[in-house]
């Protein structure tokens, strides 16, 4: 097939098929139990673990800046710990900082280029600035903090001053742990931590921690008589104890002598939890059951929703927080973690009617809280590859309210499910049929081999191929041990799965130049399977184009959804009235409802309301769990940005790729902000982030996106679908142009939707 064959005017479509299958007829939310026994913790009390902050919000503010504890405090569980890294000036004033060298927290280097120096600790040679070197004067009256991970926002950098241990303190946070790492370093300095301590005389301190047992043996009495908490942390395993000169793997073997100076450790949490080198999970160790035996606490420390861990999590950071605390098997005591509001949400507790808590113990289905769908697209595509029949299952086994099928057409005519005509990104073919790409300038700029092009059992040869958005960008593999896994379905087939969903595709050009009807292909496949003549499955199709809702409208149970891929500022009246006239719903992009700027929500739109003004239900999509795509305001927490579009813009679904993700915050308590809680998971206020940083550091302003045209909701109507046995298969030569504001590069998909149980979405090409 030759580029210049085709007329300008052949279009590309999308619709989406979404069922509603009603139990009854209706939608009736579940009732939860009146009351059920209590669900007990396995830490070594029986209590919630506890949420200890290092730093504060570490992972947005500068480590133990005032905003960084102020922030901790008001987005995390009541409960919350502060820890403090203790570090030592010359003249024996306590710092909050993160290791004994200020230049990378702080503006120590530019300040003064040439005062650095090398130290011998524990028996590594150290270069930089180091805080001992420095009054606590020339720190607070110089010195400012910056963020010393360099993935994370620097917008705050240098306007913040170091905190004292006593301004930490003088906020009262609930609980406060001390962290003191190097003890004998400042004991050869003529600097004492344990001194500094009684001159505080504990008070106010919860827990006191440290890898070194001589420290924590001087300090025993004292500790004791102030209720405070020793805690042994470990560091590698084949470090060594600075007290006893052993190797840490080597005190690991006789927990019970610990319990002599200190009520619980502190480690790493693949000490717990170990990864292979293919970055999946081991089976986890005895460590937390040894420990509860000799009668102490295990805290776990290295969590952070910005660090890439086993893709057993699917870039999920509640996933993770609830191995450790929800395995059926043991939960630590604690984390340390730099993002609290995430790890607070993952076990905070409380009882509606029934103990619960917000995202941990939800075996058996717990119901969704409000009436949000979720959507899938692709499948689970973030763990399999998309459109696959392992993708749907796994998606049905999360809850998926709705499942979607992107139709494409074969070059024999079968219709099946596919992200895109393009096959290219998602299969192998390009190692088998190289020599069929070709270019399709109507479909995209590029070459690719395109589905319509390739028999149903030629397409059936290739090997599905995982899709991960951010591989090249950034790194980011999905469940690269699933890469290949799963088949394709025919619509035949996924619609025997599911009996409901939807599909994208180039529909007036399979019809104008393949004779490829997909329009009328799914058309026959619901009327077979009676989806057009039931009262208990409600029926949405999605498009881009108008006149494909058109040619649905005659049908009463379906729904009909219009996809507005153009990034949108304004829904004014008259847009709305004409989106009335073809569809009842919208689904639209993330950036329509949320302004971003360098990963920072600037601004909230009103597109959601104006379309419910006009009773037009909004979705939104796509949503992902990879942080990278996760803006810094909503904690780069999927869960915060599913708030967000939620509870926040009243969105009435979200397409996402991680469908188990949406369905644990909405099976969630803490999702419901109408009751009277101890803790909501709450939506994040755009600009309130930035409003933080001096004016001059902050992104330059974005202009605003435009508001939807009336006549950009109109398309001309399709052209027939071609003889290619009897004629030249061109389109007629005066149709009038797709419209130019719809985009039709992207394919969402023809998707069918359910509520209470199975949806099923179709894209056609």
């Amino acid at each position: 097939m030759h580029a210049g064959s085709i007329k300008q005017h052949a279009k590309m479509l999308r619709f989406f098929i979404f069922f509603f299958l009603f139990i009854h007829s209706c939608v009736a939310a579940p009732k939860i139990p009146a009351a059920v026994p209590a669900t007990k913790w396995l830490t070594l009390n029986g209590q919630e673990p506890a949420v200890v902050a290092r730093g504060g919000f570490s992972g947005l503010f500068p480590e133990s800046s005032a905003s960084a504890n102020d922030l901790a405090i008001s987005t995390s569980s009541p409960g919350l710990t502060m820890l403090c890294n203790l570090q030592m000036t010359k003249d024996g004033v306590g710092l909050c900082l993160s290791d004994i060298r200020l230049d990378n927290a702080t503006t120590i280097s530019t300040l003064f280029p040439k005062a650095q120096k090398t130290y011998k600790v524990y028996g590594q040679d150290l270069k930089g600035w180091f805080v001992l070197d420095y009054s606590a004067d020339t720190i607070f009256s110089n010195v400012s903090l910056v963020q010393n991970i360099f993935s994370r926002p620097s917008i705050f950098d240098g306007q913040m001053p170091v905190s004292a241990v006593e301004d930490v303190l003088g906020i009262k946070p609930p609980k406060f742990w001390l962290s003191v790492q190097y003890d004998a370093f400042y004991m050869e300095h003529k600097l004492s931590a344990a001194a500094y301590l009684r001159s505080l005389r504990f008070r106010g301190i919860t827990f006191i921690s440290s890898p070194e047992i001589g420290f924590l043996k001087s300090i025993g009495m004292d500790a004791l008589r102030a209720k405070t908490k020793l805690i042994f942390e470990f560091k590698d395993p084949e470090a060594i104890e600075p007290t006893t000169g052993k190797k840490y793997s080597e005190i690991q073997k006789n927990l019970a002598a610990i319990k002599a100076f200190a009520s619980g450790v502190l480690v790493p949490k693949d000490y717990i939890w170990a990864l292979d080198s293919a970055n999946y999970l081991k089976p986890a160790s005895t460590f937390v059951a040894d420990a509860h035996k000799a009668g102490l606490e295990v805290y776990a420390s290295g969590f952070a929703n910005d660090y890439r861990t086993s893709y057993n999590y699917s870039y999920d950071p509640s996933a993770e927080y609830l191995q450790f605390v929800d395995n059926g098997q043991f939960s630590v005591d604690g984390f340390i973690t730099d993002f609290p509001p995430t790890a607070s949400q993952a076990i905070c507790e409380m009882t509606i009617l029934m103990f619960l808590s917000c995202l941990s113990h939800q075996k058996g289905n717990l119901p969704k809280i409000g009436n949000a769908l979720v959507i899938t697209h692709n499948g689970a595509s973030g763990e399999y590859p998309g459109c696959t029949d392992l993708a749907y299952q796994k998606a049905v086994d999360d809850g998926a309210d709705v499942i979607d099928c992107s139709v494409q057409m074969s070059k024999d005519g079968i219709a099946f499910c596919h992200d895109s005509a393009d096959i290219t990104a998602t299969t192998n073919a390009m190692t088998t049929f190289m020599s069929r790409a070709t270019s399709v300038p109507e479909i995209q700029p590029t070459n690719g081999i395109f589905s319509f092009d390739l028999t149903w059992a030629e397409i059936q040869s290739l090997k599905p191929q995982i899709q991960s958005p951010f591989s090249t960008s950034g790194g980011f593999q999905r469940n690269p041990a699933n890469k290949n896994a799963g088949k394709f379905m025919t619509l035949v087939d996924f619609l025997e799965f599911g009996k409901a969903k939807a599909v994208t595709g180039n529909a007036a050009y399979l019809a104008s130049k393949k004779g490829l009807g997909i329009v009328d292909a799914v058309k026959s496949g619901l009327t077979n399977s009676t989806l057009d003549k039931q009262s208990t499955q409600k029926v949405l199709i999605q498009s881009d184009d108008s006149s494909v809702l058109s040619s649905f409208e005659a049908v009463p149970p379906y729904t009909r959804v219009l996809s507005i891929d153009k990034e949108i500022g304004d829904a004014p009246k008259p847009s709305v009235d004409e989106i009335k006239k073809h569809a009842e719903a919208v689904n639209l992009k993330r950036s329509s409802l949320d302004t971003i700027s360098e990963s920072f929500a600037t601004g909230k739109t009103n597109v959601v309301e104006e379309m419910h003004k006009g009773n037009i239900s909004v979705y939104v999509s796509v949503l992902r769990n990879e942080y990278i795509s996760i803006a810094f305001d909503y904690f780069s927490d999927p869960t915060v940005e599913l708030a967000t579009f939620i509870a926040g813009n009243g969105v009435d679904g979200v397409i996402t790729e991680f469908p188990a993700t949406a369905t644990r915050y909405l099976r969630s308590p803490c999702s419901d902000l109408n009751k009277d809680q101890p803790y909501a998971i709450l939506p994040a206020e755009a600009g309130a982030l930035l409003s933080v940083a001096a004016k001059e550091a902050q992104p330059p302003a974005i202009a605003p996106s435009p508001p939807l045209d009336a006549k950009d909701v109109i398309d001309p109507p399709l052209p027939p679908v071609a003889n290619i046995g009897s004629s030249d298969g061109e389109a007629p030569p005066h149709a009038p142009p797709h419209s130019g504001t719809i985009a039709t590069s992207a394919n969402l998909g023809l998707s069918l939707l359910a509520i209470l149980a199975l949806g099923v979405l179709f894209a056609v090409e």
